[in-house]
């Protein structure tokens, strides 16, 4: 039994949520998002609460049972709240800025680094080694950090590179004599 998906979603004030079939659409003052969940779930508005159940008794339905329910929340804090991700840049040299529409990495290659900014998405940087990815969907706000990330991730020597604000970086030994 999922344990996730016995809790109702509680919706905050200024956050209009529409139930139709199985497609969930928030609109808040952030924006607007929408999500088509399985035919194994069945998602209703009880009481400015969304509740999720799952449409049988089969293990697929009972799987998708806690996953309905985390995607139309992150659909609920995304319009009414929405998500950064923060990332660190370390090294000598190493840099982030923003230039119009694209974000211009330095990161020790021969050449910068230019990540196009996708759309629905913000980023800032307010010191040159840190950069904060920013938007609605939580989905999207992951992956262009971790696509920023993949261009130099840390290093476990001198942990060089781009990390997560949150991130520990595992350190090792250096070479002996």
């Amino acid at each position: 039994m999922s344990r996730v998906g016995k809790n109702p979603v509680e919706v905050p004030g200024g956050v209009e949520v529409k139930v139709d079939g199985n497609v969930v659409t928030a609109k808040g003052k952030l924006g607007q998002l929408s999500f088509a969940a399985t035919d194994d779930v069945s998602i209703s508005l009880e009481e400015g609460k969304v509740v999720v159940k799952p449409a049988n008794d089969s293990k697929r339905a009972r799987s998708m049972w806690g996953t309905a329910r985390s995607r139309v929340e992150n659909l609920v804090i995304g319009v009414s709240q929405g998500y950064t991700k923060s990332l660190e840049i370390n090294g000598v040299g190493y840099r982030a800025a923003v230039q119009g529409n694209a974000l211009n990495l330095q990161l020790g290659f021969s050449h910068d680094v230019n990540y196009p900014i996708p759309e629905g998405i913000s980023i800032v940087c307010e010191k040159p080694t840190a950069v904060a990815v920013s938007g609605i969907d939580k989905q999207k706000v992951g992956q262009v950090a971790a696509e920023i990330r993949a261009y130099r991730p840390p290093e476990p020597y001198k942990g060089k590179g781009v990390k997560y604000a949150d991130e520990v970086v595992l350190r090792k030994e250096g070479k002996k004599k």
